[in-house]
Protein backbone atom coordinates (compact mmCIF):
# COMPACT_ATOMS: atom_id res chain seq x y z
CA UNK A 1 0.00 0.00 0.00
CA UNK A 2 1.58 2.98 -0.84
CA UNK A 3 0.31 6.92 -0.05
CA UNK A 4 1.90 9.91 -2.46
CA UNK A 5 2.59 12.49 0.36
CA UNK A 6 4.69 14.39 -2.32
CA UNK A 7 1.66 17.39 -2.91
CA UNK A 8 2.18 18.08 0.88
CA UNK A 9 2.42 21.45 2.31
CA UNK A 10 5.97 21.67 3.78
CA UNK A 11 5.21 23.66 6.15
CA UNK A 12 3.18 21.35 8.26
CA UNK A 13 4.31 17.66 7.39
CA UNK A 14 1.12 14.91 7.57
CA UNK A 15 2.78 13.79 10.40
CA UNK A 16 2.19 16.86 12.71
CA UNK A 17 -1.35 17.15 11.89
CA UNK A 18 -2.20 13.87 12.50
CA UNK A 19 -0.62 13.87 15.85
CA UNK A 20 -1.91 17.09 16.73
CA UNK A 21 -5.72 15.19 15.74
CA UNK A 22 -4.88 12.33 17.97
CA UNK A 23 -4.09 14.93 20.93
CA UNK A 24 -7.26 16.08 20.32
CA UNK A 25 -8.69 12.15 20.38
CA UNK A 26 -7.35 11.86 23.51
CA UNK A 27 -8.94 14.98 25.16
CA UNK A 28 -12.26 13.75 24.09
CA UNK A 29 -12.29 10.33 25.55
CA UNK A 30 -10.12 11.45 28.63
CA UNK A 31 -12.88 14.19 29.31
CA UNK A 32 -15.76 12.58 28.69
CA UNK A 33 -15.75 9.23 30.38
CA UNK A 34 -14.82 10.37 33.70
CA UNK A 35 -17.17 13.67 33.53
CA UNK A 36 -19.91 11.20 32.67
CA UNK A 37 -19.46 9.00 35.45
CA UNK A 38 -19.47 11.57 37.45
CA UNK A 39 -22.65 12.94 36.52
CA UNK A 40 -24.47 9.74 36.99
CA UNK A 41 -22.88 8.56 40.20
CA UNK A 42 -23.55 11.93 41.85
CA UNK A 43 -27.34 11.43 40.55
CA UNK A 44 -27.65 8.12 42.33
CA UNK A 45 -27.46 5.81 39.31
CA UNK A 46 -26.23 2.61 40.33
CA UNK A 47 -22.32 1.95 38.99
CA UNK A 48 -23.67 -1.26 36.76
CA UNK A 49 -25.92 1.08 34.82
CA UNK A 50 -23.12 3.35 34.93
CA UNK A 51 -20.61 1.01 33.39
CA UNK A 52 -22.77 -0.48 30.82
CA UNK A 53 -23.42 3.02 29.91
CA UNK A 54 -20.35 3.93 29.24
CA UNK A 55 -19.33 0.96 27.55
CA UNK A 56 -21.76 2.55 24.66
CA UNK A 57 -18.79 4.76 23.43
CA UNK A 58 -17.20 1.21 22.22
CA UNK A 59 -19.81 -0.47 20.78
CA UNK A 60 -19.72 2.78 18.73
CA UNK A 61 -15.97 2.24 17.99
CA UNK A 62 -16.73 -1.72 17.54
CA UNK A 63 -19.18 -1.58 15.15
CA UNK A 64 -17.04 0.95 12.94
CA UNK A 65 -14.47 -0.84 13.54
CA UNK A 66 -15.83 -3.73 11.83
CA UNK A 67 -16.31 -1.89 8.56
CA UNK A 68 -13.14 0.19 8.80
CA UNK A 69 -11.14 -1.09 6.32
CA UNK A 70 -14.07 -1.15 3.47
CA UNK A 71 -15.09 2.67 3.76
CA UNK A 72 -11.38 3.57 3.73
CA UNK A 73 -11.06 2.21 0.67
CA UNK A 74 -13.80 4.19 -0.66
CA UNK A 75 -13.79 7.22 1.14
CA UNK A 76 -10.02 7.82 1.45
CA UNK A 77 -8.02 8.82 4.57
CA UNK A 78 -8.67 12.82 4.93
CA UNK A 79 -12.43 11.93 4.16
CA UNK A 80 -12.96 9.34 6.68
CA UNK A 81 -10.43 11.58 9.24
CA UNK A 82 -12.58 14.33 8.82
CA UNK A 83 -15.98 12.23 8.59
CA UNK A 84 -14.38 11.02 12.22
CA UNK A 85 -14.02 14.42 13.29
CA UNK A 86 -17.23 15.92 12.28
CA UNK A 87 -19.33 13.26 14.75
CA UNK A 88 -17.26 13.85 17.37
CA UNK A 89 -17.46 17.19 17.22
CA UNK A 90 -21.74 17.49 16.51
CA UNK A 91 -21.72 15.21 19.22
CA UNK A 92 -19.77 16.59 22.30
CA UNK A 93 -22.13 19.90 22.97
CA UNK A 94 -25.45 17.80 23.35
CA UNK A 95 -24.41 16.10 26.19
CA UNK A 96 -24.67 19.12 28.46
CA UNK A 97 -28.12 19.94 26.80
CA UNK A 98 -29.86 16.45 27.63
CA UNK A 99 -30.20 14.61 30.96
CA UNK A 100 -32.04 12.03 29.22
CA UNK A 101 -29.40 8.18 29.77
CA UNK A 102 -30.94 6.99 26.24
CA UNK A 103 -30.10 10.19 24.32
CA UNK A 104 -26.64 9.77 26.74
CA UNK A 105 -26.28 6.10 25.00
CA UNK A 106 -26.92 7.25 21.62
CA UNK A 107 -24.33 10.43 21.45
CA UNK A 108 -21.50 7.86 22.72
CA UNK A 109 -22.49 5.77 20.76
CA UNK A 110 -21.74 8.46 17.77
CA UNK A 111 -18.53 9.68 19.95
CA UNK A 112 -17.59 6.04 19.52
CA UNK A 113 -18.39 6.31 15.83
CA UNK A 114 -15.76 8.84 15.30
CA UNK A 115 -13.33 8.30 17.51
CA UNK A 116 -12.88 5.11 15.99
CA UNK A 117 -12.34 6.57 12.43
CA UNK A 118 -9.96 8.86 13.42
CA UNK A 119 -7.87 6.37 15.00
CA UNK A 120 -7.96 3.77 12.53
CA UNK A 121 -6.91 6.65 9.70
CA UNK A 122 -4.19 7.67 12.07
CA UNK A 123 -2.48 4.29 13.29
CA UNK A 124 -2.87 2.96 9.95
CA UNK A 125 -1.35 5.65 7.92
CA UNK A 126 1.63 5.55 10.91
CA UNK A 127 2.23 2.14 10.59
CA UNK A 128 2.67 2.06 6.90
CA UNK A 129 4.98 4.81 6.36
CA UNK A 130 7.61 3.90 9.45
CA UNK A 131 10.51 2.05 8.35
CA UNK A 132 10.69 -1.34 10.30
CA UNK A 133 14.08 -0.32 12.46
CA UNK A 134 12.27 2.91 13.52
CA UNK A 135 8.67 1.81 13.73
CA UNK A 136 8.61 1.44 17.63
CA UNK A 137 9.36 5.32 18.08
CA UNK A 138 7.46 6.33 15.61
CA UNK A 139 4.33 4.62 16.69
CA UNK A 140 5.52 5.69 20.45
CA UNK A 141 5.08 9.41 19.26
CA UNK A 142 1.51 8.31 18.58
CA UNK A 143 0.84 6.95 21.46
CA UNK A 144 2.20 9.14 23.25
CA UNK A 145 0.19 12.04 21.22
CA UNK A 146 -3.05 10.28 22.66
CA UNK A 147 -1.74 9.73 25.77
CA UNK A 148 -0.70 13.86 25.90
CA UNK A 149 -4.74 14.33 25.10
CA UNK A 150 -5.79 11.65 27.35
CA UNK A 151 -4.17 13.24 30.68
CA UNK A 152 -5.27 16.54 29.85
CA UNK A 153 -8.62 15.41 29.36
CA UNK A 154 -9.33 15.09 32.92
CA UNK A 155 -8.46 18.50 34.02
CA UNK A 156 -11.68 19.85 31.93
CA UNK A 157 -13.49 18.38 35.43
CA UNK A 158 -11.91 21.74 37.16
CA UNK A 159 -13.70 23.84 34.81
CA UNK A 160 -17.50 22.41 35.90
CA UNK A 161 -18.01 25.14 38.69
CA UNK A 162 -17.76 27.76 35.80
CA UNK A 163 -20.56 25.70 34.43
CA UNK A 164 -21.36 21.90 32.80
CA UNK A 165 -21.11 23.48 29.21
CA UNK A 166 -17.88 24.86 28.85
CA UNK A 167 -15.58 21.93 28.73
CA UNK A 168 -17.58 20.25 25.73
CA UNK A 169 -17.88 24.43 24.43
CA UNK A 170 -13.90 24.64 24.73
CA UNK A 171 -13.60 21.20 23.11
CA UNK A 172 -15.92 21.59 20.13
CA UNK A 173 -13.84 25.03 19.52
CA UNK A 174 -10.77 23.22 19.18
CA UNK A 175 -12.38 20.33 16.99
CA UNK A 176 -13.46 23.18 14.57
CA UNK A 177 -9.93 24.12 14.31
CA UNK A 178 -8.66 20.81 13.78
CA UNK A 179 -11.51 20.24 11.08
CA UNK A 180 -10.28 23.76 9.10
CA UNK A 181 -6.29 22.50 9.53
CA UNK A 182 -7.02 19.00 7.70
CA UNK A 183 -9.60 20.58 5.23
CA UNK A 184 -6.24 22.89 4.21
CA UNK A 185 -3.55 21.35 4.88
CA UNK A 186 -4.21 17.29 4.42
CA UNK A 187 -3.60 15.70 1.04
CA UNK A 188 -6.18 13.61 -0.58
CA UNK A 189 -4.59 10.12 0.20
CA UNK A 190 -6.31 6.99 -0.83
CA UNK A 191 -5.06 3.06 -0.25
CA UNK A 192 -4.40 0.47 -2.91
CA UNK A 193 -7.15 -1.03 -4.05
CA UNK A 194 -6.97 -5.23 -4.78
CA UNK A 195 -9.03 -7.24 -5.91
CA UNK A 196 -10.16 -10.15 -3.07
CA UNK A 197 -10.55 -13.56 -4.20
CA UNK A 198 -13.60 -15.58 -3.42
CA UNK A 199 -12.62 -16.80 0.25
CA UNK A 200 -9.75 -14.33 0.38
CA UNK A 201 -10.90 -12.67 3.58
CA UNK A 202 -11.50 -15.76 5.92
CA UNK A 203 -8.31 -16.92 5.13
CA UNK A 204 -6.78 -13.67 5.50
CA UNK A 205 -8.10 -13.19 9.09
CA UNK A 206 -7.03 -16.99 9.97
CA UNK A 207 -3.85 -15.91 9.02
CA UNK A 208 -3.32 -12.90 11.04
CA UNK A 209 -4.21 -14.53 14.28
CA UNK A 210 -1.77 -17.35 13.09
CA UNK A 211 1.30 -15.42 12.60
CA UNK A 212 0.20 -12.66 15.54
CA UNK A 213 -2.45 -13.38 18.12
CA UNK A 214 0.08 -12.81 21.36
CA UNK A 215 0.60 -9.12 19.49
CA UNK A 216 -2.99 -8.34 19.05
CA UNK A 217 -3.73 -9.05 22.25
CA UNK A 218 -2.20 -5.82 24.27
CA UNK A 219 -4.91 -3.63 22.13
CA UNK A 220 -7.90 -6.00 24.06
CA UNK A 221 -5.64 -5.23 27.23
CA UNK A 222 -5.68 -1.52 26.74
CA UNK A 223 -8.84 -0.95 26.04
CA UNK A 224 -10.01 -2.98 29.06
CA UNK A 225 -8.13 -0.59 30.89
CA UNK A 226 -8.69 2.18 29.74
CA UNK A 227 -12.07 2.22 29.74
CA UNK A 228 -12.18 0.87 33.36
CA UNK A 229 -9.47 3.62 34.69
CA UNK A 230 -11.83 6.51 33.09
CA UNK A 231 -15.16 5.12 33.52
CA UNK A 232 -14.66 3.09 36.98
CA UNK A 233 -11.92 4.81 39.05
CA UNK A 234 -13.94 7.93 39.49
CA UNK A 235 -16.74 5.69 41.26
CA UNK A 236 -13.96 3.70 43.27
CA UNK A 237 -12.12 6.72 43.94
CA UNK A 238 -15.66 8.75 45.40
CA UNK A 239 -16.29 5.69 47.36
CA UNK A 240 -13.18 5.20 48.98
CA UNK A 241 -13.49 8.91 50.09
CA UNK A 242 -11.68 10.78 47.61
CA UNK A 243 -13.41 13.90 46.22
CA UNK A 244 -13.73 14.83 42.87
CA UNK A 245 -11.05 17.27 42.67
CA UNK A 246 -8.39 14.41 43.42
CA UNK A 247 -9.86 12.08 40.80
CA UNK A 248 -9.58 15.02 38.42
CA UNK A 249 -5.67 14.98 39.27
CA UNK A 250 -4.94 11.70 39.77
CA UNK A 251 -6.56 10.43 36.63
CA UNK A 252 -3.81 12.52 34.44
CA UNK A 253 -1.15 10.98 36.44
CA UNK A 254 -1.76 7.64 34.60
CA UNK A 255 -0.99 9.62 31.01
CA UNK A 256 1.97 11.26 32.17
CA UNK A 257 3.70 7.53 33.17
CA UNK A 258 2.65 6.83 29.78
CA UNK A 259 4.26 10.03 28.16
CA UNK A 260 7.51 9.67 29.92
CA UNK A 261 7.90 5.97 29.35
CA UNK A 262 6.23 6.07 25.70
CA UNK A 263 9.37 6.39 23.35
CA UNK A 264 11.87 4.99 25.72
CA UNK A 265 10.16 1.59 25.85
CA UNK A 266 9.53 2.28 21.89
CA UNK A 267 13.14 2.51 21.12
CA UNK A 268 13.86 -0.22 23.35
CA UNK A 269 11.64 -2.38 21.42
CA UNK A 270 13.60 -1.48 18.19
CA UNK A 271 16.59 -2.80 20.02
CA UNK A 272 15.89 -5.48 22.04
CA UNK A 273 12.73 -6.90 20.24
CA UNK A 274 9.23 -5.82 21.19
CA UNK A 275 7.84 -9.17 22.34
CA UNK A 276 10.25 -8.96 25.53
CA UNK A 277 9.47 -5.72 26.50
CA UNK A 278 5.83 -5.89 26.06
CA UNK A 279 6.43 -9.11 28.06
CA UNK A 280 8.06 -7.26 30.86
CA UNK A 281 6.01 -4.08 31.16
CA UNK A 282 2.90 -6.07 31.05
CA UNK A 283 4.20 -8.33 34.27
CA UNK A 284 5.21 -5.10 35.87
CA UNK A 285 2.57 -3.19 34.98
CA UNK A 286 0.29 -5.68 36.35
CA UNK A 287 1.86 -5.39 39.72
CA UNK A 288 1.10 -1.67 39.76
CA UNK A 289 -2.19 -2.36 39.75
CA UNK A 290 -2.35 -4.94 42.04
CA UNK A 291 -1.00 -2.48 44.94
CA UNK A 292 -3.41 -0.13 44.12
CA UNK A 293 -5.61 -1.79 46.54
CA UNK A 294 -3.67 -1.78 49.47
CA UNK A 295 -2.98 2.43 49.31
CA UNK A 296 -6.58 3.23 50.03
CA UNK A 297 -7.57 6.52 49.67
CA UNK A 298 -3.51 7.70 50.21
CA UNK A 299 -3.35 10.31 47.30
CA UNK A 300 0.00 10.49 46.42
CA UNK A 301 0.69 6.81 47.03
CA UNK A 302 -1.94 6.69 44.29
CA UNK A 303 -0.15 9.41 42.28
CA UNK A 304 3.32 6.94 42.75
CA UNK A 305 1.63 3.76 41.54
CA UNK A 306 -0.74 5.53 38.82
CA UNK A 307 2.39 7.28 37.25
CA UNK A 308 4.31 4.07 36.67
CA UNK A 309 1.21 1.82 35.69
CA UNK A 310 0.50 3.96 33.33
CA UNK A 311 3.99 4.31 31.73
CA UNK A 312 4.37 0.22 31.87
CA UNK A 313 1.03 -0.41 30.15
CA UNK A 314 0.50 2.70 28.36
CA UNK A 315 2.07 1.68 25.20
CA UNK A 316 0.77 -1.69 25.46
CA UNK A 317 -2.14 -0.30 21.83
CA UNK A 318 0.95 1.43 19.69
CA UNK A 319 3.77 -1.67 20.27
CA UNK A 320 1.27 -4.48 20.01
CA UNK A 321 0.73 -2.53 16.44
CA UNK A 322 4.31 -2.32 15.77
CA UNK A 323 4.90 -6.01 17.26
CA UNK A 324 2.24 -7.12 14.34
CA UNK A 325 3.67 -5.25 11.69
CA UNK A 326 6.83 -6.97 12.41
CA UNK A 327 5.43 -10.22 12.38
CA UNK A 328 3.27 -9.81 9.24
CA UNK A 329 3.47 -9.32 5.52
CA UNK A 330 2.73 -5.74 4.24
CA UNK A 331 -0.78 -6.01 2.81
CA UNK A 332 -1.69 -8.26 6.02
CA UNK A 333 -1.40 -4.78 8.15
CA UNK A 334 -4.29 -3.09 7.53
CA UNK A 335 -6.39 -5.91 8.04
CA UNK A 336 -5.01 -6.30 11.32
CA UNK A 337 -5.34 -2.94 12.17
CA UNK A 338 -9.18 -3.98 12.17
CA UNK A 339 -8.75 -6.61 14.40
CA UNK A 340 -6.41 -4.51 16.69
CA UNK A 341 -9.75 -2.00 16.74
CA UNK A 342 -11.55 -4.29 17.20
CA UNK A 343 -10.15 -5.86 20.09
CA UNK A 344 -9.67 -2.47 21.67
CA UNK A 345 -13.18 -2.06 21.21
CA UNK A 346 -14.15 -5.36 22.87
CA UNK A 347 -12.37 -5.15 25.81
CA UNK A 348 -13.40 -1.63 26.39
CA UNK A 349 -17.22 -2.72 26.32
CA UNK A 350 -15.84 -5.67 28.69
CA UNK A 351 -13.96 -3.18 31.44
CA UNK A 352 -16.78 -0.90 32.41
CA UNK A 353 -19.24 -3.50 32.61
CA UNK A 354 -17.20 -6.09 34.67
CA UNK A 355 -16.00 -3.17 36.99
CA UNK A 356 -19.47 -1.69 37.44
CA UNK A 357 -20.44 -5.50 38.60
CA UNK A 358 -17.55 -6.44 41.10
CA UNK A 359 -17.85 -2.65 42.66
CA UNK A 360 -21.87 -3.08 42.87
CA UNK A 361 -21.07 -6.37 44.70
CA UNK A 362 -19.21 -4.72 47.41
CA UNK A 363 -15.56 -4.95 46.63
CA UNK A 364 -14.02 -2.34 45.18
CA UNK A 365 -10.43 -3.44 45.22
CA UNK A 366 -11.38 -6.14 43.37
CA UNK A 367 -11.59 -3.68 40.44
CA UNK A 368 -7.60 -3.28 40.57
CA UNK A 369 -6.93 -7.12 41.21
CA UNK A 370 -8.89 -8.49 37.84
CA UNK A 371 -6.87 -5.20 35.42
CA UNK A 372 -3.50 -6.31 37.32
CA UNK A 373 -3.74 -10.19 37.32
CA UNK A 374 -4.84 -9.91 33.07
CA UNK A 375 -1.51 -8.18 33.23
CA UNK A 376 0.16 -10.44 34.69
CA UNK A 377 -1.57 -13.71 32.84
CA UNK A 378 -0.43 -11.84 29.10
CA UNK A 379 3.15 -11.82 30.29
CA UNK A 380 2.74 -15.90 31.39
CA UNK A 381 1.05 -16.21 27.81
CA UNK A 382 3.88 -14.93 25.78
CA UNK A 383 6.34 -17.79 26.77
CA UNK A 384 4.00 -19.89 24.61
CA UNK A 385 4.33 -17.38 21.73
CA UNK A 386 7.04 -18.33 18.53
CA UNK A 387 7.23 -16.24 15.76
CA UNK A 388 6.20 -18.23 12.57
CA UNK A 389 7.69 -17.74 8.98
CA UNK A 390 5.57 -16.12 6.57
CA UNK A 391 7.49 -17.20 3.32
CA UNK A 392 5.38 -20.56 2.94
CA UNK A 393 1.54 -18.76 3.95
CA UNK A 394 0.39 -16.85 1.32
CA UNK A 395 -3.60 -15.75 1.00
Amino acid sequence: MTYLLSKTNKRISPLVILLSVIVLGGVSQGLLLPLLSIFMEEQGIPSSVNGMHAAALYIGSFAMSLVAERVLGVTGFKKLLLGGLIVVLISLPLFPLVTNLKLWFILRLLVGIGDSAIHFTSQLWLVLVSPPERRGRNISLYGMSYGLGFSLGPLGIHLLPLGKLLPFVILAVLFVAMIMIVIVRMPDMHPEKLEPEEGATERKYTLIYKLAWFALLPSLLYGYMESSMNSNFPIYGLRIGLSTGEISTLLPFFGIGGLILQLPLGILSDRFGRKGILMVAGLLGGLMFLFIPLCGNQFWALVILFMLAGGLVGSFFSLGLAYAADLLPRHLIPAANVIASFHFSFGSIIGPNLGGQVMEMGRAGLLFTLLGSAYVIFSIVGLAFRKNSTKKLEI
